[in-house]
């Protein structure tokens, strides 16, 4: 794992609030890791992956909880590693899931998740008995620990379309913004994780082998996706974010503005493993995502704020991005999902 691979502070002080509330305790844990305490109040500190992961493995022997102890019954230790053994014997993706999915929903007392199809649109709902929705943190500990198992069973990352929560946003989500997507939707009536469902149906080519290295790098190697949110790459992607593709900049002239040169800057970028005509594919995705979400835009108007030449063009090439039609998603992101 790159050096560049870090973790926000915040996410250690969530990480904490219930599985190891003592102050004291808290300072002498994170010691022994490496970490300065006096760090963990700071909003720009950042650690390595590796070590937020350690700390994950930490709590969850110190709790005898893979979940943080934010759970009315928690997940035993063993819980990733049985997931994964059951999922394994399923033909499918989507019947690995529903297997690993079934196990949380009968594990867990407050979050009970669930795999909804919809033609080429699926989804995990988190239903829950609570009127009170839990925090973010908590979503996204359990989103991390679903994706992540649904990614290595299928032995490439799923993209995400959307993620809606029903908790309020909190003061950061740079990072839950880069694990997961630009998406993020608070404040919403369920909380769940839209994906193309066409990549459920794809057999499961894992092995007992697999399985057995996937747990021994487990939880460092779900947490790959965290990058430094003041990277070059996320500097440029929020700024194309912000403006329409028709106002993006071409290699020289964001150079320019930048106050580099047009080589230095793709030098920079590779370094951080990106190129600017990624970033701009992945920009388009995100927008692309963002105006369906938004019902009254019709159709071919964000083909051609996009840069379509036509509402077909750009059909294709939603298919191409995330395996499902931009009209199903813009049907599924609307609806409200009910137990």
């Amino acid at each position: 794992m790159s050096d560049k691979d870090t973790i926000s502070m915040h996410l250690v002080r969530e990480a904490l609030v219930q599985s190891c509330p003592d102050a004291s305790a808290s300072a002498a844990l994170l010691q022994r890791l490496g970490i300065d305490p006096c760090s963990v109040q700071r909003s720009d500190a950042r650690i390595p992956s590796q070590t937020y992961a350690a700390l994950w493995r930490r709590l969850a022997r110190q709790c005898h909880d893979e979940f943080f102890a934010m759970d009315t019954r928690g997940l035993p230790l063993g819980s990733l590693a049985f997931m994964g053994r059951v999922s394994l014997a399923q033909p499918t993706l989507g019947a690995g899931l529903e297997t690993a999915l079934d196990y949380l929903a009968l594990a867990l007392g407050t979050l009970k998740p669930r795999l909804l199809r919809q033609q080429s649109v699926a989804q995990v709902v988190i239903d829950e008995p609570e009127p009170t929705p839990q925090r973010a943190f908590a979503y996204f500990t359990l989103w991390m620990i679903i994706h992540g198992l649904a990614c290595w069973l299928a032995g490439r990352r799923i993209p995400i379309l959307a993620v809606d929560l029903r908790c309020d946003e909190p003061p950061f989500c740079d990072d839950y913004r880069v694990m997961f997507s630009d998406n993020l939707r608070f404040a919403s009536p369920s909380t769940r994780m839209i994906i193309a469902g066409d990549c459920l149906d794809q057999p499961i080519r894992r092995s007992a082998e697999d399985l057995q290295q996937f747990l021994a790098q487990a939880p460092g190697n779900i947490l790959v996706r965290y990058r430094d949110p003041a990277s070059l790459a996320r500097r440029i992607r929020s700024d194309l974010l912000a403006l329409d593709p028709a106002q993006w900049p071409d290699a020289e002239s964001l150079a320019r503005r930048l106050c580099l040169s047009a080589s230095t800057l793709r030098r920079r970028l590779a370094e951080e493993g990106q190129t600017y005509q990624g970033l701009k594919d992945s920009v388009r995705r995100a927008l692309a995502v963002r105006w369906l979400a938004a019902q009254g835009a019709a159709m071919s108007d964000i083909a051609e704020r996009l840069g379509y030449a036509d509402s077909s063009s750009f059909y294709k090439a939603f298919r191409k991005w995330f395996g499902c039609n931009p009209g199903h998603y813009r049907t599924l992101s609307g609806a409200v999902q009910k137990p």
